[in-house]
Formats: C-alpha cells, structure tokens, sequence
C-alpha cells in the first residue's frame, strides 16, 4: 500500500517515522511536514492509497480531496464537536473523555463519513493529550488501515444532530478573578502544548503566561493549584 502522512506537530512527526521504518519494505510511506512541499503534483507522482492528515492546519485543495481518500482524526465523537478548537472546546465544556474520529475529508467541514473510532482520555496537559492521541492514531487506527485494506475500510456517514464548536481566539485564554480553582487549571493545561498560546493574565506592563499547572498538598492539608508563570513584557 501506498500512503502520505502530513503532519506538522513534532510528536506526530516522531512517530510517522517509527512507522515508515517499521513498514519499510512492506508498505511505500512518504511524510510532508510542510505545505510547500505537499503539492498536487508531489502526490499525483506517487499517487497513493490514503493520504493521512493528523493534525494538519492547512486548507486542502479540492483536487486532492476529490481524487485521493484524505484521512481526517479529529478529536470528538462526529457528529458532535465539529469546528475548531476541538481539545479546548471539550474541556471548558467540562469532558473527561472522547474519541477520535477518523473520516474522510469531504467539503463538509468534518461532516465526511467515519471509517472508525477510538476512546481518548483528556487527563493532563494539552501536550500530553496530544501525545496520547497521537500513540493511538500511529499504534492503532493508521495500522488498521493498512491491515485491513481499502476493501475493508468503507466509511459510514455520520449520524446524529452535528454540534459546532467555534475556534477559541487567543484572547479567550485570558483568567479571570470570577473563576474557581480547577476552571483556572483547566484553561492552564488545555493550552499547555507545543504552538498553543498559553492561559494568562495582565499585570500592569507585564502578560503573565501560565504553563505546567497541577494540584498540591498545603500546609493546612487543603490542596492548592500551583503552576510556572513566565513574566513577558506587554506588546500594545
């Protein structure tokens, strides 16, 4: 089988490797990290089976999604949680856990069909979020494609009423003096990542950048949020 994976996340990229040696001379693995170099005529010259998109932030050109089956993992239950912002969106609405779907990519923004699903805790930061999902999209759900083959691997549509999540803007990762203790961890790890703007506040001339949150035990027993915070010097 022949398949492209374009990825521009570092733990995606990691293991996109480890797959490409793990199938080498089994499977023909070709890994796009960039858009400059994931053109149209790149793919139509090794034209593959799946073209896999963990991750990808970039607009498709329709010639690619009409011609190749394009791979979408998203991180909600499709229907439910189209949009940006998936990881984010889950967690201010307060989920523990979702899964990732895999689809196919269609002019319906993540309305295509679903080959497959998998389960995905949201304990802990964004960065280890991501990491996890990614260990199960590289060890699990792409395997499984290439283990079954294109005539197993038929997608369904969705089904269900679709709920749309809106990309979160930076300045909606502001704290606020109106919220509690685990709403403020949770806006802290939910953009603890590689590339993410981090939760903040402002203190006069200085932004202060939040990362690393977790709970600990105080003197009195009770435990307290605690989190490394980075001083930068306002912009506007």
């Amino acid at each position: 089988m022949r398949i492209i994976i374009a990825t521009i996340k570092s733990w995606n990229i990691e293991r996109a490797e480890a797959l490409q040696r793990q199938y080498k001379g089994v499977h023909d693995i070709v890994i796009y990290t960039t858009k400059e170099e994931f053109t149209t005529d790149n793919v139509c010259d090794f034209h593959p089976d799946y073209i896999f998109l963990p991750h990808w932030s970039y607009i498709m050109p329709r010639e690619m999604t009409d011609n190749w089956e394009c791979v979408v993992f998203h991180m909600t239950d499709l229907p439910y949680g189209r949009g940006g912002s998936p990881l984010q969106n889950l967690i201010v609405r307060g989920h523990q856990k979702t899964k990732i779907s895999a689809i196919r990519m269609t002019e319906k923004l993540d309305g295509g069909p679903v080959y497959m699903k998998h389960d995905l805790s949201l304990e802990g930061s964004a960065q280890e979020i991501f990491v996890r999902c990614s260990d199960i999209i590289f060890r699990e759900m792409i395997p499984r494609f290439l283990a079954e083959g294109k005539e197993k691997m038929t997608p369904v549509p969705q089904e269900g009423e679709p709920v749309v999540f809106k990309r979160r803007k930076p300045e909606e990762s502001r704290i606020t003096s109106d919220m509690k203790t685990d709403q403020i961890y949770d806006y802290i790890r939910m953009l603890d990542a590689e590339g993410y703007p981090r939760a903040f506040i402002e203190f006069g001339d200085y932004r202060l950048e939040f990362e690393q949150a977790g709970f600990v035990d105080s003197e009195s027993g009770e435990k307290e949020l605690s989190a490394k915070v980075v001083f930068r010097r306002r912009q506007d």
